[in-house]
């Protein structure tokens, strides 16, 4: 998918996978000058293999973001990156990412075992990738943990902390300790991104009025602004494809 001289592809794993990872990716800017984007929140975990000139290959681990973020991308840098759903924080990578909200953390140069050569190809590295991730799949899981990311999920984090509760077994207090010790940041405001995230989809088709449970038009442009920075009028304009995600929610 080329968006303005920047190419980016992203493919959604199935089976076991899917529990954990949302998708596997790669993002190239092959132009001979910088590329200007905003990050949003998408309620993703990312690790990215970062190959720039003739810099090392560097891994880093992105923790969730609350916030837009103005970033620029050097020219000819190229990033495969692993993006993961919350449940994969506890089980697969085995750490917490409350310390890095909005920012993030480097990783061993070698991290699970991927190289320079790794990045040449895209299916060599999907590949590699969902062996990896295979071998790591915990043989047990949490029930109420997968139930409650699963109807997270669903319901587009239209469903209350209260509802949530009740439907897992599961105490809010406690639902609130494990979002904040393992994310570093409540169940309510993680619901909050994922209906933000929904609503970039309707936006991008061009729907610039609540489509969910938003009190009222005020409150839908409040939220969007928190989120993007904008409104959504200019979200919807998405001048020089500097939003990527909604270029690519638009593509769909």
């Amino acid at each position: 998918m080329i968006i303005q001289d920047f190419y980016c592809k992203f493919v959604n794993p199935v089976g076991l996978l899917a529990d954990f990872v949302e998708s596997i990716g790669m993002f190239h800017n092959p132009s001979n000058g910088p590329k200007e984007v905003v990050v949003l929140p998408d309620g993703r975990i990312d690790l990215f293999f970062v190959k720039s000139g003739h810099a090392p290959l560097q891994v880093m681990l992105i923790g969730l973001e609350t916030e837009a973020e103005q970033r620029s991308i050097p020219p000819q840098m190229l990033v495969f990156a692993i993006s993961f759903k919350p449940l994969a924080v506890e089980y697969l990578l085995k750490v917490s990412i409350a310390g890095f909200l909005n920012s993030a953390t480097d990783l061993p140069d070698d991290f699970w075992g991927f190289t320079e050569a790794d990045l040449m190809d895209f299916d060599v590295f999907y590949k590699k990738a969902t062996e990896k991730i295979t071998t790591l799949l915990p043989q047990e899981t949490d029930g109420r943990k997968r139930m409650l990311f699963n109807l997270i999920y669903a319901s587009k984090g239209e469903m209350s902390v209260k509802e949530l509760s009740e439907m897992v077994s599961w105490s809010s207090r406690q639902i609130n300790r494990y979002f904040n010790q393992q994310l570093g940041l409540s169940l309510k405001a993680y619901c909050d991104i994922l209906r933000f995230r929904t609503s970039l989809e309707h936006i991008a088709q061009g729907k610039l009025f609540p489509e969910l449970n938003f009190a009222d038009q005020s409150h839908f442009i409040k939220e969007i602004r928190k989120f993007s920075g904008v409104v959504p009028k200019e979200l919807s304009k998405n001048e020089n494809d500097r939003f990527v995600l909604l270029s690519v929610l638009k593509q769909r």
